[in-house]
Order: structure tokens, then C-alpha cells, then sequence
């Protein structure tokens, strides 16, 4: 599995005007936070949402950024990030070699 950190940048249209597609984002990201693949949601001040997905490949993430952008237009900034468990053995790691240098 593979966390990435999505932070969504609607178009610049009336929020009033998407209102209704706004509402049926909710039940559709609820799906993927049930599966567990959508480990957490939070919409932004203004517009725009933030969420955290662990999933299987870089295919599935786009298939569920398209889905997301067919729902409410929008960029994403995509950043992968490192579990912190395997974070701390990486650095466990190289202080040891550090050591036996």
C-alpha cells in the first residue's frame, strides 16, 4: 500500500452553482473511507478538500482522483509520503551504518 496526501483546487465556479454536485461528493468519498482506502477527509476554509488515501497503485489513486474531478472539476497537488514507522527504521538504518563507518 502507498500513502499519498491530496489537496484538491476546485475551478473557480459559484460555489452556489455546485452546490448539489458538492453534496453528492460526501457519499461518494464515504465509500472509499469505508473500504479504508481514504484514511481521512477535510474540507478546506473556502473551497477545496484535503485527504489522506493508502492505496494499492499509482492506477487506483487515478481512477479515484478522476472519479473526484468528475464530481467537482478540479487540480490536485499529489504528494507521497512515508509511513513513519518505516521512517524510523530508514534513519535506525543509517545511524548504524554510520556507526560501522
Amino acid at each position: 500500500m502507498a500513502l499519498f496526501l491530496v489537496i484538491s483546487n476546485p475551478r473557480p465556479e459559484r460555489p452556489s452553482e455546485m452546490a448539489s454536485r458538492r453534496q453528492s461528493f460526501w457519499p461518494w468519498i464515504g465509500k472509499y473511507e469505508a473500504a479504508g482506502v481514504c484514511k481521512q477527509i477535510h474540507a478546506r476554509v473556502g473551497r477545496g478538500a484535503v485527504a489522506l488515501f493508502d492505496v494499492e497503485s499509482n492506477d487506483q489513486l487515478h481512477r479515484i482522483l478522476n472519479e473526484w474531478a468528475d464530481i467537482i472539476p478540479a487540480e490536485f497537488d499529489v504528494y507521497p509520503l512515508v509511513d513513519v514507522e518505516a521512517t524510523r527504521k530508514m534513519l535506525a538504518a543509517q545511524v548504524a551504518a554510520n556507526k560501522d563507518s
